[in-house]
């Protein structure tokens, strides 16, 4: 269920940036540079609108649903952890140093620069 949500979603969020790409802006007309652009009503010239706005209103308004859907989903999916859960100290790892890793003594080498 989650996947298929998440792929409606996908394609939702990519059709309502097409969506939005496609479409003419209000001042885009020849005739707007010159004043005889959008009036002054709620809407514009254009009236209620048409089919692309519509449109993205429809994908955009399932884009949200979509969002809210799944955000709920997740939230029930993702179980924080504590860090400050487990505070037993760590299992210290002793390894014995191998013969070769041990200094010679100063007795063995009397011109040596190391103290004592």
């Amino acid at each position: 269920m989650y996947e298929i949500l998440l792929v409606v979603y996908l394609i939702v969020a990519l059709a309502l940036i097409g969506m939005v790409l496609i479409q003419q802006g209000k001042g885009a007309d020849m005739g707007s540079s010159f004043g005889a652009g959008a009036s002054a009503t709620v809407f514009g010239s254009s009236g209620a609108g048409n089919f692309m706005t519509k449109t993205t209103t429809i994908l955009a308004t399932v884009f949200f649903v979509l969002s809210i859907v799944l955000g709920n989903l997740t939230a029930g999916q993702i179980k924080k952890t504590d860090e400050w859960e487990n505070l037993e100290a760590p299992a210290a790892a002793t390894v014995a140093p191998a013969a070769s890793d041990v200094p010679a003594s100063s007795e063995d080498n009397k011109s040596s620069d190391v103290p004592n």
